[in-house]
C-alpha cells in the first residue's frame, strides 16, 4: 500500500464546498497507478470561512480518503515541527508538498523560508529514511502581480527550493521539484487571485502527477477529467 500525504496551506486544505486538488490527485491515481494506495495524514477537514476554523467536512465529493496535513495560514514554518510525528503516525511513503506563499506573506523572507524547508526535509527523513517527496514551487498569485518586492521574494524562494532539491536529493529518499503549471492563470484558475477553483485544482494535481510520472514512473500523464 502506497501512502501519500498531501502537505500544504490554504490551497491544499481547501474550504467548504470544494473538491480540492487532493481529490483530483486521488481520482487520477485511482485510474493510473495500478496498485493499492491511499491518502494519509493527521487531519481530514476543510476550512470553514464562516467559522474561521478548519471544522468543515462539506466536500463537494466526500467519498475519498480525505486525510492530509494542511492548514489555512500555515507554511513551512509551521509544518517543519509537525512533519516528523505526522510521517511516523501515518506511515507516509510519499509527501506532496505545496508551501511557501504564506511564509513569504506573513512570517519569513525567502532565505528563512528555504531554511525551514530544509528543516522540514530533515525531520521528515528522520521519521522515514526512505521517504519520497515532491515540492511544488510557489505558483502565481495576486499579490505577486501587484507587489514587485513580493514577486522578487517568490522568485528567490523558488530558486532556493530548486537548490534545496538539488542539494538534498539522495537515492534512498529522492526529492523532486514539480514544475509550476505552465498555463496557470490567476484570472481563470482561482476564485480570488490565490485559491484554486476547479480548473486550478486540476492544474495543481497535474503538476504533482507529472513530476511523479516523469521522475519515478508512477502513474500516467494527467487527464483533466480525472
Amino acid at each position: 500500500m502506497l501512502r501519500i500525504m498531501p502537505v500544504g496551506d490554504s490551497m491544499t486544505i481547501g474550504s467548504a464546498g470544494e473538491h480540492t486538488w487532493r481529490h483530483r490527485m486521488w481520482r487520477h491515481l485511482g485510474t493510473t497507478y495500478g496498485g493499492p494506495f491511499t491518502l494519509v495524514g493527521p487531519r481530514e477537514t476543510l476550512y470553514d470561512k464562516v467559522a474561521e476554523a478548519p471544522t468543515s467536512y462539506d466536500y463537494a465529493d466526500p467519498d475519498f480518503p480525505r486525510a492530509h496535513l494542511a492548514g489555512w495560514g500555515e507554511g513551512w514554518l509551521h509544518m517543519a515541527p509537525q512533519i516528523g510525528e505526522a510521517v511516523r503516525g501515518c506511515g507516509a511513503d510519499v509527501l506532496l508538498v505545496s508551501l511557501g506563499l504564506i511564509d513569504l506573506g506573513f512570517y519569513t523572507n525567502a532565505e528563512q523560508t528555504a531554511a525551514n524547508a530544509r528543516t522540514f526535509i530533515t525531520e521528515a527523513r528522520a521519521a522515514n529514511p526512505r521517504l519520497y517527496m515532491v515540492l511544488l514551487p510557489v505558483i502565481p498569485n495576486v499579490r505577486a502581480e501587484s507587489d514587485a518586492d513580493f514577486a522578487a521574494q517568490v522568485a528567490r524562494l523558488n530558486e532556493l527550493l530548486a537548490k534545496t532539491v538539488a542539494d538534498l536529493d539522495e537515492p534512498r529518499s529522492p526529492l523532486l521539484l514539480a514544475s509550476t503549471p505552465p498555463s496557470y492563470d490567476i484570472n481563470l484558475d482561482t476564485y480570488d487571485g490565490t485559491h484554486p477553483n476547479e480548473s486550478g485544482e486540476h492544474k495543481i494535481a497535474a503538476a504533482f502527477a507529472h513530476a511523479m510520472y516523469q521522475g519515478w514512473d508512477v502513474g500516467e500523464p494527467y487527464e483533466a477529467d480525472a
